[in-house]
């Protein structure tokens, strides 16, 4: 059996997309509105020195993402709107160290996320994505390797 880029690329993005969106929804909705909710999320970003309103737009921001990535919608400009989240999540958590179960959290995980949002961006939705403009009956081209 030849794995041929061109059919297997699509799938991989998939993959790629649907992993990356479920643990955006994870974070967005299950760490942050319903383990610390939104008040507790906005006195974290309180105490160490962010407006508190920002921690409710990471939280939705996450959440949306999360939604937008599993469902393939807008996913290359999803992908790189989330950079700003995750490099800030890299720099808070950078002074903890390597070792994300370190005290603190290492940088290590919200520095893998940037790369895979840039790896995401990169190669677009893939298969079985809904296409906004396809839905609007614009047309749109196929996702190739």
């Amino acid at each position: 059996m030849r794995l041929d880029p061109t059919t297997t690329t699509p799938y991989a993005a998939l993959l790629l997309r649907v992993t990356l969106g479920v643990a955006f929804l994870a974070h967005g909705l299950l760490l942050k509105v319903m383990t610390f909710g939104l008040a507790g999320t906005m006195g974290f970003f309180g105490s160490i020195g962010y407006p508190p309103v920002f921690g409710a737009i990471v939280a939705i921001a996450e959440i949306a993402a999360g939604l937008a990535l599993i469902a393939g919608v807008w996913v290359r400009l999803v992908s790189l709107l989330t950079l700003p989240i995750m490099i800030g999540a890299t720099l808070q958590h950078l002074p903890a160290g390597w070792v994300f179960s370190a005290q603190g959290g290492g940088w290590e995980f919200p520095a893998m996320w940037t790369v895979l949002m840039l790896v995401q961006a990169g190669l677009g939705a893939g298969a079985f994505a809904l296409d906004p403009a396809r839905l609007l009956g614009r047309g749109s081209a196929p996702a190739h390797a």
